[in-house]
């Protein structure tokens, strides 16, 4: 029996709801699976236990889930709390001390599911957007001085090191050379900033040549939404800053359906920390408590999980149950035209599971 801890951080708004609900799908996976156990740790930082104690999380929060085999993470965000706050004090002082420079955004249209691009059919929009996790523009180089004068001045330096993009290009193209297509687009702005994202197409090109079968191509970010949109067909493994891929992995979402169904991983590829995994949907606390968050993309995040943990047999399950259930519009949450609840969902995937024979 394989025994793996888990580190469930619900976080925010709809974060406790979702997390609930994948933590509900993926032990039915274990016990259907049979050959491996769960054990889940909960932690409530966040928002809440930032009103009560000054901090998103505890000095030692690290510590206690340094240990854990990976981290089932569900949203960061109040609209009560600064926004630099939530994401500082929480998401970013895990991803960030812990090296978890990939951050592996896959989209799909899945079975049910009608793209904002009525053309576009399943196989036409199969991507992977590689974001770089732990530099550029969220480095966290600036500061402000003079406040409250005319003069006032802000700066955040986009911090860029060749180790940095380096490691980020290597690690995406290896993931395209591990896909059927083998493709994979290198998203810039050399054209404006001329010193960083010069260096990034130089690397770009010396990785490249390590990789002989992989075609590559390189794109301006403003003319890469373009291509995402009238495109699709073209792109398949995508590798990007920080900002530029924050950005375009919320255009992809949207592309696909709906932000409810698109899963993240925060990956450590060398596995000297745990790596997170996560809805990119955020907290929001409009919907928050009416029981019709959309559960999709925290199982998809639980899928990747599964699969970093080596149990792919399982994360295949898994997705087959999701995409079973997507295929019936009478469980489409609110967010993808329907009127099915969180549970309603839930339920349904873990029923797929239990009679997935394969």
């Amino acid at each position: 029996m394989r025994d793996y801890r888990i580190a469930a951080i619900p976080g925010d708004g709809i974060g406790t709801e979702v997390i609930a609900a994948g933590l509900q799908a993926l032990a039915v996976c274990a016990e259907r699976d049979g050959g491996f156990r769960l054990a889940v740790d909960h932690f409530d930082w966040g928002s809440a236990y930032y009103k009560k104690h000054g901090v998103m999380m505890p000095a030692d929060g690290r510590d206690r889930i340094r240990g854990h085999d990976a981290i089932f993470f569900g949203a960061v965000g109040a609209p009560d709390v600064p926004d630099h706050v939530t994401l500082w004090g929480l998401r970013l002082a895990i991803c960030q001390p812990f090296d978890q420079y990939a951050n592996v955004r896959p989209t799909r249209i899945l079975p049910g599911i009608t793209s904002p691009l009525r053309a576009v059919s399943g196989p036409e929009l199969d991507w992977v957007i590689v974001r770089e996790n732990s530099e550029g523009e969220y480095a966290g180089v600036g500061g402000r001085v003079h406040q409250g004068f005319p003069y006032e001045t802000a700066t955040d330096v986009a911090m860029f090191t060749r180790v940095g993009v380096t490691r980020i290009m290597r690690y995406a193209f290896r993931l395209a050379q591990s896909r059927p297509r083998k493709l994979l687009t290198v998203v810039t702005k050399s054209n404006a900033q001329r010193h960083a994202m010069v260096m990034w197409d130089e690397i770009a090109a010396e990785v490249a040549a390590e990789f002989p079968d992989v075609t590559w191509d390189k794109m301006l970010v403003d003319a890469m939404t373009m291509r995402m949109v009238t495109k699709p067909e073209s792109i398949d493994t995508i590798v990007a800053t920080n900002l530029h891929a924050d950005i375009l992995s919320d255009l992809a979402a949207a592309l696909a359906g709906s932000l409810g169904i698109a899963p993240t991983g925060n990956i450590n590829p060398e596995r000297a920390f745990p790596s997170m995994f996560e809805p990119i949907h955020g907290s929001a606390f409009d919907i928050t408590g009416k029981g019709i968050a959309n559960p999709i993309a925290t199982f998809w995040s639980g899928s990747m999980m599964l699969e970093h943990l080596g149990e792919t047999a399982a994360a295949a399950r898994l997705m087959r149950a999701v995409e079973r259930v997507t295929a019936d519009p009478r469980l489409h949450t609110p967010d993808l035209g329907g009127s099915a609840t969180t549970a309603m969902v839930t339920d349904a995937v873990c029923e797929a599971l239990v009679g997935d024979n394969s």
